[in-house]
């Protein structure tokens, strides 16, 4: 019996759509070098055969179509990526280029949460760069500090270290607009935020604003909410990061994208209209 097809993500940004037209709203992003389950081929809602889209399924269970001409479908570079040393884009945005000096021509782009695969036994000449891989098969340079660990499970099993992180990476996009369906430093969405950040550090939670507790996270009482947790709102969600703080993206204006708001009436970043609405916090810690 044939095993499940899968593909990687080929462009900086993959569009996820509720159906296969680019006239739909955004539901999700893959970013550069993700795998997905690839369930079928259609074609364009609108145009027919003209546009081929495939229908995907994402590792925390998320379904949607992308163009075929986005993805990357070759069955032995899906093998020899899952099985290389895969690495994680942390800068907010860096470029491969074709030598290991600025001068380099641009292979690519890939964005914070993007996927690349290390050689790093193979010398450069050059410190503080290191050879990465494709997900086409070409091979360029970019900087070591622009890279860190790729987790499949949780990256620690210490609760404080695992909290500190979880902070540390919402942090790093402060300031990002907003973009609905977004996930990237390019344009992310309540919902993106958190969950990039939880997958930064190996654990899958619900892409979407909404409660489900299938997923790692469980309802705690909310005095009991410590940072990291996420607190939920009607179609939004942040995440704590102590001191009655907290940090999300938000279509706002005059915020337009991620910031930190209080749930203290004392502080000055305090938003009453949330405090409000806050339905209830979730834990991924008992």
């Amino acid at each position: 019996m044939r095993g499940i097809m899968k593909a990687i993500a080929g462009k900086t940004i993959v569009s996820l759509r509720e159906r296969p037209s680019s006239h739909m709203t955004l539901d999700d992003e893959l970013l550069y070098g993700m795998v997905v389950e690839v369930l079928e081929e259609t074609a364009d809602a609108e145009e027919g055969e003209r546009t081929p889209w495939m229908s995907v399924r994402t590792p925390y269970r998320y379904t949607g179509y992308c163009k075929k001409e986005d993805l990357i479908l070759d069955e032995s570079r899906v093998k020899a990526w899952e099985g290389g040393q895969l690495c994680v884009v942390m800068q907010r945005y860096a470029d491969v280029l074709s030598e290991p000096r600025v001068q380099g021509v641009c292979m690519e782009s890939v964005t914070r949460g993007g996927r690349l695969l290390a050689h790093r036994e193979q010398d450069t000449g050059e410190k503080g760069w290191v050879c990465v891989e494709l997900a086409d098969g070409r091979r360029g340079y970019t900087k070591e500090k622009f890279l860190g660990s790729y987790y499949e499970t949780q990256f620690t099993t210490d609760e404080n270290a695992f909290r500190e992180r979880l902070v540390e990476m919402a942090r790093g996009y402060l300031g990002t607009q907003y973009r609905w369906g977004g996930k990237s430093t390019l344009g992310i969405d309540c919902s993106g935020l958190t969950s990039m950040c939880y997958m930064l550090c190996g654990v899958y939670i619900y892409r979407n604003a909404g409660y489900v507790d299938t997923f790692a996270l469980h309802e705690i009482p909310m005095e009991e909410k410590k940072p990291g947790d996420l607190l939920y709102f009607p179609g939004h969600i942040a995440m704590y990061i102590g001191d009655d703080r907290y940090i999300h993206s938000t279509g706002r204006d005059g915020d337009d994208g991620v910031v930190i708001n209080s749930l203290n009436p004392a502080h000055e970043d305090f938003r009453e209209d949330l405090l409000r609405q806050l339905e209830r916090v979730g834990s991924i810690f008992v």
